[in-house]
């Protein structure tokens, strides 16, 4: 499809639609939100008169201020020469008699652009169909000027940070009511895109503030609602990295998981979304030292768990996105994994369950090896360990018998402070006082308990020689520096 802006009459709209309020505001806030941007729609229906008459119109709004239309609106062309002075008259004007109703200080700026893209047909649905996920990106802010686009972020930065988060979500909610018109007719809002577009740019971290909202809405559900949640994530990770994937990671990532009522095309799209964000060559460096975000982890042990399963499948349930989550993956791993996340019980929590997926080794391998990661980076996990323990049997049977293996890899880092070694000394006695009461009582499963009282006696044992070497090593390193400063002594 041809994506540049055609000029095409528009149709009339409804402007009755309700608004749906955001929990954000209060009613009365919520009010002045509504009645300020419903009049974005009811004022395009002036725009059938001519364009003298709009120029001279005067409207007496409903709190009895009289606001001077400016012509300049009804005959605006999307040319990179065009003055933003009309907007900054207008805009003055608009907070002059509407600072004290921040609500509708943005819906003001709306409808600046409703009027001034009136004579643009904009069928954005059809955006989807076959375009380059990173051409969407652009759109429609592409046929913005410049000075238009400066005036109007500039006038943006300095709103309310929670009447902007309102914005968001009463914007999207509304372009997202209004897509199913767009499968069988021209018009649009386009002014509702442009003005969100410039709003997550200026303020990506709104988009935090009501991800909530849009996960968990019964209208943010199937395909259009899709649509619009990844056009809304990909603007506001044009200026924050972090922000983007927050939102694909809780929002996005989760359809995936639900895999039955995600279609191929959405999941592409989805994909699609996290592999624009990783391509940005200072991706790794932002997102691992941006492991958290207003106090949420960006990869929260849900969507983790999610990323996991959908990179180390049942060999029988490959398909062809596979390749791409485990192109994927070591990034957001890193992101998962990354120091200061205080995430890693939890974690190390669903690495146990994961461990013990029966017939997927490929997945237990995976799980065996983050499980360890953990064990060696944060002691804390022991203690976690001992509380998980034998509710996951089968799963620390499975861990010990690998910490056994390849105990040479790992000792070092396991041991590598007095404090660590007495921490693992712990957690392996109390795991075999644990089997040993097991046994003694006639639990189920005998014989696993058995096979981890061996592995935690053998490291045990380990730790018994390392502790005496160390010390014969630390023995002789003193006689060593006692015989020297003796020698020295007598010189």
């Amino acid at each position: 499809m041809d994506l540049r802006v055609c000029s095409k009459k528009k149709t009339k709209r409804d402007v009755t639609k309700s608004v749906e309020s955001s929990d954000f505001e209060t009613s009365t806030v919520n009010s002045q939100v509504g009645n300020g941007c419903n009049e974005v729609l009811n004022r395009k229906r002036k725009l059938k008169q001519k364009p003298a008459e709009v120029a001279s119109d005067v409207e007496v709004d409903s709190d009895g201020s009289r606001e001077a239309r400016i012509g300049y609106l009804s005959s605006l062309k999307a040319s990179a020469s065009t003055d933003s002075s009309h907007l900054k008259v207008f805009l003055a004007k608009v907070y002059e008699l509407f600072w004290s109703q921040p609500p509708a200080l943005m819906c003001k700026l709306t409808e600046y652009f409703a009027i001034a893209l009136s004579q643009v047909s904009f069928r954005w649905v059809e955006m989807f169909k076959g375009a380059p996920f990173s051409m969407l990106i652009d759109v429609p802010l592409c046929y913005i000027p410049e000075p238009l686009y400066e005036t109007s972020v500039h006038w943006i930065k300095q709103r309310d940070f929670d009447k902007l988060s309102a914005y968001v979500l009463w914007a999207s909610t509304r372009i997202l009511k209004d897509l199913p018109q767009q499968h069988t007719s021209s018009t649009s809002q386009l002014e509702f895109f442009v003005v969100l577009a410039m709003v997550l740019r200026t303020r990506p971290d709104t988009l935090i503030r009501v991800s909530y909202q849009l996960r968990t809405r019964p209208i943010w559900q199937g395909q259009d609602a899709l649509l619009v949640l990844v056009w809304t994530m990909a603007q506001a990770s044009q200026v924050d990295l972090s922000v983007g994937l927050y939102s694909w990671a809780n929002n996005l990532l989760p359809l995936v998981g639900n895999i039955k009522c995600c279609s191929p095309q959405s999941v592409d799209l989805i994909l699609q979304s996290v592999e624009n964000i990783l391509s940005n060559p200072e991706a790794e460096t932002i997102l691992v030292n941006g492991v958290v975000r207003d106090g949420d982890w960006l990869i929260p042990p849900t969507s983790f768990e999610i990323l996991v399963r959908l990179t180390f499948p049942l060999s029988s349930e490959r398909v062809k996105t596979t390749e791409r989550f485990e192109a994927i993956y070591p990034l957001l791993k890193k992101v998962a994994l990354a120091p200061g996340c205080n995430a890693m019980e939890e974690i190390f929590e669903l690495s146990l369950k994961l461990l013990v997926v029966e017939g997927n080794p490929v997945l237990a391998k995976e799980a065996t090896e983050i499980a360890i990661w953990l064990l060696t980076e944060n002691a804390d996990c022991f203690e976690q360990w001992e509380i998980l323990y034998k509710e996951n049997l089968e799963a620390s049977v499975a861990l010990l018998k690998k910490l056994v293996e390849e105990w040479k890899d790992h000792s070092l880092k396991l041991i590598s402070t007095p404090s660590d070694t007495l921490t693992l000394n712990r957690a392996m006695t109390s795991f075999r006082l644990e089997s040993k009461n097991a046994i003694s009582e006639g639990a189920a499963n005998p014989s696993l308990y058995k096979e981890a009282d061996k592995s935690c006696n053998v490291i045990l044992r380990r730790l018994e020689r390392t502790t005496v070497t160390t010390a014969m090593l630390l023995a002789a390193a003193g006689a060593t520096t006692a015989a020297t400063a003796l020698i020295l002594s007598f010189r």
